[in-house]
């Protein structure tokens, strides 16, 4: 009988490369790619458009449009195509940071 191999979670590990700042840039990145992804698609499928539709409104193709809602494209959407794309879907495009909790002396 085979002997059951233990894991350790994921999480120590994530958190201790999280610590080195170069690696905690191009996690954050990411984290923004996936977010935009996922507000691209949510924004069409409430406007009710396919991608085809939505990159003819937006004056792109639906080859952009599908890489963007991928979220996996290397490239960052500009905000003028994020724009025509919230135009398009009926909605505003919004920004803003996020900031850490610090105490206030």
């Amino acid at each position: 009988m085979k002997k059951k191999k233990s894991y350790r979670p994921a999480r120590p590990f994530v958190e201790k490369l999280l610590k080195d700042p170069e690696v905690r840039i191009y996690f954050e990145e990411e984290r923004v790619k996936t977010e935009i992804a996922m507000a691209v698609r949510n924004a069409r499928i409430h406007a009710g458009l396919t991608q085809v539709e939505l990159a003819e409104q937006a004056d792109t193709t639906q080859a952009v449009v599908s890489r963007i809602e991928s979220g996996t494209d290397s490239r960052v959407p500009s905000l003028a195509l994020l724009g025509r794309i919230a135009a398009a879907c009926k909605a505003k495009l919004m920004f803003g940071f996020e900031f850490k909790k610090t105490a206030v002396v």
